[in-house]
């Protein structure tokens, strides 16, 4: 392990955390850095900036507004011009229209290996998404794969939030809000627009990237299953206030409309002293997901499994829903216990973060993922169901893998590099031949 790497897992395991989803938090590194009963003072603290950061528009109703106050060493307007960067390198933004949306079932194998020097940024490659990132809607699914903590550089998205899902390799995020420790098997949210730092813990790191231009996400609501289950808000972390007060050069790249611009700052922007407010990043466990399921047949519906979700315009329909597929029993009488065979209206990618998934025997891999558009027939591999078909129906224990999904409404576009890619899987339909006719008239 690089000495790097093994500071960045030393100052990972000291975090401590504030707790719960969509509080109003504060924290604060220095005492006394928080004004108190205003949130701008005619003279802040110790000689800070005051500054708002806004994740919805001012007039959205009070469930759904997000803002947070930053009591800062310099403000974010003491910035020099922003330039185009040289290129996107292989990030690609909504609206997808390198090639057609295609129907078929597709699965990739991981993104391989890259090469020397790459960090988180320079090694996020696109997949596809839907919508578009100007008129905040829709999605895009990002993969990446690095080898080296980003030096001197901070990233921010102004095209919407991300939610980073480590395959291999621990990140540690250092944030305008502070630090947050993110461990395969665990989730993190960076909220649109907040400036970041993503250093290794180990020598490699591989992982997934939701990038939601809509609604920013939410814990769903639980109607009939009540008060308690799925995610718990007291289980996703906030950071507490760090900052760095550090005079050098500093690139700062901003993704706004689907390309990356840079500017050279004098100094760290991630300088925030103290903050409070609800547009935060959080982090979470994924096996901490309280999976609720039948107790007496049939396989339910995969929205039961829904952690956070970006409602859209219309009731029950997300922009898109973050799912996991955590450990849980399997008790269900005269029930065929995998995922049962269907069509959706909802377009689905699947990533598995360990382990195997218990509908596919083979080929869907860690770092892996497959994509099933809208109205798509999949299900069980002819593998997986006769194995399900035949099994003697004790409770059993599903906890040798760790799969997720996220779903949309609208059909997703795979990019060229995800068209043509090497690592795309050839013959993906085969794993569903040789499912027999079992018709008895």
């Amino acid at each position: 392990m690089s000495g790097g790497s093994e500071q960045a897992r030393k100052t990972a395991e000291g975090l401590e955390y504030l707790t719960g989803f969509g509080n109003e938090h504060s924290s604060e590194a220095v005492p006394g850095a928080l004004p108190i009963g205003r949130n701008s003072p005619q003279r802040s603290p110790l000689g800070l900036y005051a500054e708002q950061l806004s994740g919805s528009a001012f007039t959205e109703p009070r469930s759904h507004n997000r803002r947070s106050w930053l009591y800062r060493i310099r403000p974010s307007a003491a910035h020099p011009r922003f330039t185009l960067a040289a290129d996107n390198g292989a990030l690609r933004s909504a609206p997808f229209t390198e090639a057609p949306a295609d129907p078929n079932r597709l699965r990739w194998n991981p993104l391989p290996d890259p090469a020397p020097g790459t960090d988180f940024l320079a090694g996020l490659w696109t997949l596809g998404g839907n919508g578009d990132a100007t008129q905040r809607s829709g999605m895009a699914i990002h993969l990446y794969s690095a080898n080296a903590s980003m030096t001197d550089r901070v990233f921010s998205d102004s095209d919407g939030e991300l939610l980073i899902v480590p395959e291999r390799g621990g990140l540690l995020l250092r944030t305008e809000f502070g630090l947050l420790s993110a461990r395969p098997g665990e989730m993190a949210l960076i909220p649109r627009g907040v400036r970041f730092r993503v250093e290794l813990q180990d020598e490699t790191a591989r992982g997934y990237v939701c990038e939601n231009y809509g609604r920013p996400f939410e814990l769903p609501d639980l109607g009939p299953i009540g008060a308690n289950g799925l995610a718990a808000a007291r289980d996703f972390r906030a950071p507490v206030a760090a900052y760095e007060d550090a005079e050098r050069p500093t690139e700062v790249l901003n993704k706004f409309c689907g390309n990356l611009w840079t500017a050279t700052y004098d100094h760290s922007p991630l300088d925030v002293v103290a903050w409070h407010g609800t547009h935060v990043p959080y982090v979470y466990d994924l096996r901490s997901f309280n999976v609720l399921g039948s107790i007496s047949y049939d396989h339910p519906d995969p929205s039961i499994f829904t952690v956070l979700t970006s409602p859209s315009d219309t009731a029950g329909l997300a922009g898109v829903d973050f799912v996991v597929f955590a450990p849980r029993w399997l008790v269900g009488e005269d029930t065929f216990r995998p995922p049962y065979f269907h069509r959706n209206v909802m377009s689905e990618y699947m990533g598995l973060i360990d382990g195997a998934y218990d509908a596919k025997a083979e080929g869907f891999v860690p770092g892996g993922g497959s994509l099933h558009n809208m109205m798509s027939a999949h299900g069980p591999d002819r593998e997986t169901f006769d194995r399900a078909s035949a099994a003697e129906l004790k409770p059993q224990k599903i906890d040798d893998g760790l799969a997720f999904m996220f779903e949309t409404r609208w059909p997703i576009t795979a990019t060229a590099q995800a068209a043509g890619a090497d690592h795309l899987q050839g013959g993906y339909d085969d794993v569903w031949q040789g499912l027999e006719r079992h018709f008895r008239a």
